[in-house]
C-alpha cells in the first residue's frame, strides 16, 4: 500500500471500545497487510490479535515513548513500510496518544489514513437520550484549579450537547461541579462499560446523576453526555456573570449602583437584576 514516491502510509486505525466482535472488516484487512502495528499496550492488542488469529508485528508506542520510538516509526515509513496506529480502544488521537507521531508525518508530507470503527463518544450520544443535533467533545476535563472552572463554564454556556470521559472514582465529584455550573435541573446521561457485558447508560438531571453515583458508585469506563442550554439557561447564566462582574467593581471601590449601570450599559442587562444580591 506504500504511495507512488515509495514511502509508506500511516493508518490510523480505530478498535473496539470494549466488544470485540465491533472490529470492521476494513480494520482486519489493514492490520493484516501493514509492516508493523504500533500500539499502545501490546498486552491489549494481542487480545484482538488472538480473536482474529492475526500475526502482524507490534511495537509498543504510547504516551511516554519519547522520541525515539517516534523516530523509529517515521524511519520506517520514510523507508516505505506501511504502519498501523491503534490504541487500547476507540479512535487513536481521542483522548489517547498518536498526535505527535501523526503530526509529525504530516509535516513531512507523508500520507495518513484514517480508519474509522467503534466511538465511545458517538456510542455515548445515541444512547444517552439527550438532543444532540450539535455536540462537542470536552475529552477529560482537568482535576482542579483554573482551567477546570473554565471548562466547566464553556459546557454550561454552549447550547450543544457536550460529551466528556471521566475516571469511575472522579464521576460523582464531576457530575457535582456540573450541576453547580449548569444548574441541578440540566439533562444528562451517564454511560458505563458501552459495548461490555455490564453496559449501564444513566439517565436524568446532573442533580440526580450526581446523588446516585454517590449512593451507587461506578465501575469501569465512563462517558457523560450533557444537554446543550436552552435560553432560559443562557440568561441565568449571563445574570450570574453580569453580577459577578458587579461585585468585583464594587470590591475595587466602586458603588454597586454605578457598578450595575456600567455592566448593564456593557451587557443590554437589566440594571435592577445586576444591582441585587443573591441575599
Amino acid at each position: 500500500m506504500a504511495g507512488e514516491s515509495g514511502r509508506g502510509s500511516l493508518f490510523v486505525v480505530a478498535t473496539p471500545i470494549g466488544n470485540l466482535g465491533d472490529i470492521t472488516l476494513r480494520a482486519l484487512d489493514v492490520l493484516r497487510s501493514v509492516a508493523i502495528v504500533a500500539a499502545e499496550d501490546t498486552r491489549v492488542t494481542r487480545k484482538l490479535w488472538s480473536r482474529y488469529d492475526l500475526d502482524t508485528p507490534l511495537l509498543s508506542y504510547h504516551a511516554h515513548s519519547g522520541a525515539g520510538r517516534a523516530g523509529e516509526l517515521l524511519d520506517r515509513l520514510e523507508a516505505g513500510e506501511d504502519v498501523a496506529l491503534v490504541t487500547d480502544a476507540g479512535t487513536p488521537l481521542l483522548s489517547d496518544p498518536g498526535e505527535d507521531l501523526v503530526a509529525a508525518w504530516i509535516e513531512r508530507g507523508g500520507t495518513v489514513v484514517p480508519v474509522p470503527g467503534a466511538s465511545a463518544v458517538l456510542a455515548a450520544l445515541v444512547a444517552s437520550g439527550v438532543s444532540a443535533p450539535r455536540w462537542g467533545f470536552e475529552g477529560f476535563l482537568p482535576r482542579k484549579g483554573r482551567e477546570r472552572g473554565e471548562r466547566l463554564a464553556r459546557i454550561a454556556a454552549d447550547d450543544r450537547a457536550t460529551v466528556l470521559f471521566e475516571a469511575p472514582g472522579r464521576t460523582a465529584v464531576t457530575l457535582r461541579d456540573l450541576a453547580t455550573a449548569c444548574g441541578d435541573d440540566r439533562r444528562a446521561a451517564v454511560a458505563r462499560e458501552l459495548t461490555k457485558l455490564h453496559e449501564e447508560v444513566r439517565r436524568g438531571t446532573l442533580a440526580e446523576l450526581a446523588a446516585e453515583a454517590v449512593a451507587r458508585p461506578l465501575r469501569g469506563e465512563v462517558a457523560i453526555v450533557v444537554a446543550g442550554a436552552d435560553e432560559a439557561d443562557t440568561a441565568a447564566l449571563d445574570l450570574a456573570a453580569g453580577r459577578q462582574r458587579v461585585e468585583r467593581l464594587v470590591a475595587e471601590g466602586l458603588k454597586r449602583s454605578a457598578a450595575a449601570r456600567l455592566v448593564a450599559e456593557d451587557t443590554g442587562l437589566p440594571r435592577r437584576d445586576l444591582f441585587a444580591t443573591d441575599d
